[in-house]
C-alpha cells in the first residue's frame, strides 16, 4: 500500500518518519533501549520482536540448539585415555569404544544440547582427540 492510498495516522507518521532518519548508531542505541528498559528485541530482518516470545528470538540468533560431537582424528599415543574418556561419555564397553576411537571420524554422541557438547568436546581434546561440533 503506497503512502498516498493510506491516511496515516499522524503520530504513527511522524515516529516512523523520525526513525528511518536515524543514524545506525542511533538505531543501533535504540534497539538497546527498547530491548533494556521494554523487553522488545530487533529480529534479524529489522522487524521488532515482542518480548513475549524470547523461545523464538533465540532460535532465529543462535540456530540449532543441539549438536552431534565427532572425533575426526586422534594422537596414537594418548589413544587408550581417549578410549576411557569415550567409554565414560557413551557407556559403550571396551571393544566398542576400541572401534569407534580407531575408526575416524566417529560420532560420538548424537543431538545433544550444545553446553554439553562443548564440554565433551573439552574433555575429549584435552586427552588427544581433535572434535568436530555438527
Amino acid at each position: 500500500m503506497s503512502e498516498e492510498s493510506k491516511s496515516w495516522n499522524p503520530a504513527i507518521k511522524e515516529l516512523g518518519d523520525k526513525i528511518v532518519a536515524l543514524s545506525l548508531l542511533q538505531a543501533k542505541e535504540l534497539a538497546d533501549y527498547l530491548e533494556e528498559v521494554h523487553g522488545i528485541k530487533a529480529a534479524a530482518g529489522g522487524a521488532v520482536m515482542m518480548a513475549a516470545a524470547p523461545a523464538a528470538a533465540a532460535a532465529v540468533d543462535e540456530g540449532p540448539s543441539t549438536k552431534t560431537v565427532v572425533i575426526t582424528e586422534i594422537d596414537a599415543s594418548k589413544k587408550i585415555n581417549i578410549i576411557k574418556v569415550v567409554r565414560e561419555i557413551t557407556g559403550l564397553g571396551l571393544k566398542e569404544a576400541k572401534d569407534l576411537v580407531e575408526k575416524t571420524p566417529g560420532t560420538v554422541k548424537e543431538n545433544i544440547e550444545l553446553a554439553e557438547a562443548e564440554a565433551l568436546k573439552k574433555k575429549l581434546e584435552a586427552e588427544g582427540a581433535k572434535v568436530e561440533l555438527k
